[in-house]
């Protein structure tokens, strides 16, 4: 597939403080990348850089095969971008600042402006020092989703709309992915990101600690296991694999590593299995073993 976006090396220093470390990833066509970590992690730093805002101090860094510093402009004429805080002009109206940004960005669909408004139920009469952030938030999203780009950068995103708003964007963003599009995301969101990914990147203190799919992360984590046998339950404590056994009569709950799943499975059938489920990991699971790690 055609990387639309790849980062190799990335470094930025600020001052004595080392802000990114060799982050590397790739975007490809029609993927949706997760890109999520801790606050400070480096999210932000690594989007401003590949929107030619700062420039980085080391490594490769690529949009559409072009550099991202020396080809800004160029660059974005093809994408769209929405960070978590949008700030618009106070004294226009929603609409106005709308029909403004796809002006700057060299036109937009009318129809799916009109759409948009109407999906995400916004008044566009009203003037934008009146918005609460989550109108603010509906304004820039309205703007870059009218757009028909070939890729899609967002920074919290849905940050101060409520369940229903979030649902919608998501449905919208699924959309743009089924038509071949691009898609960065990075969202505080856990549930969001594991519902559009295809790929996660995790960051932490500037460092990329877990790159993949979800599948491919979830060998990293102990699945939660809950067993209910015939006879006494407590021998499978001491089976390999098997971490925070916790036993209630002849029904127990414990982690398993994904690798001992085949020698638990053995051992419980000699005590006659009257229950086994295995839930494998959260996106929650693998991001909080890395915030707390």
């Amino acid at each position: 597939m055609e990387k639309i976006m790849d980062l190799q090396g990335l470094q930025k220093t600020f001052g004595n403080f080392q802000a990114l470390r060799d982050v590397t990833f790739t975007v490809d066509t029609s993927e949706v990348v997760g890109f999520i970590g801790p606050n400070g992690a480096g999210k932000s730093t690594t989007i401003r850089t590949l929107l030619g805002t700062i420039k980085r101090d080391a490594g490769k860094v690529e949009i559409f095969g072009k550099d991202v510093w020396k080809n800004s402009l160029e660059i974005h004429k093809r994408i769209s971008y929405v960070p978590g805080d949008v700030a618009l002009w106070g004294s226009l109206t929603g609409g106005e600042i709308i029909d403004l940004f796809l002006k700057l960005h060299g036109g937009g669909d009318k129809q799916k402006r009109d759409y948009l408004i109407k999906r995400f139920e916004l008044d566009p009469q009203k003037k934008a020092k009146g918005y609460s952030k989550g109108n603010r938030q509906k304004v820039g999203l309205i703007a870059a989703l009218a757009v028909d780009s070939d890729l899609y950068i967002f920074d919290e995103p849905t940050s101060g709309l409520d369940p229903l708003m979030e649902a919608i964007f998501q449905e919208e963003v699924e959309k743009i992915k089924a038509s071949g599009k691009s898609i960065l995301l990075s969202s505080h969101i856990l549930s969001e990101v594991e519902r559009l990914a295809d790929k996660i990147v995790i960051i932490r203190q500037g460092e990329i600690v877990e790159d993949g799919t979800l599948d491919e992360l979830r060998h990293l984590t102990r699945s939660t296991v809950t067993l209910a046998t015939e006879y006494d339950v407590a021998d499978m404590a001491t089976v390999n694999g098997v971490f925070d056994f916790e036993q209630n009569n002849n029904q127990a709950t414990f982690s398993a590593d994904p690798q001992h799943l085949d020698e638990i499975l053995m051992e419980a059938s000699k005590l006659g299995v009257r229950k086994f489920e295995s839930v494998p990991p959260t996106l929650e699971d693998l991001f909080m073993r890395h915030y707390e790690g």
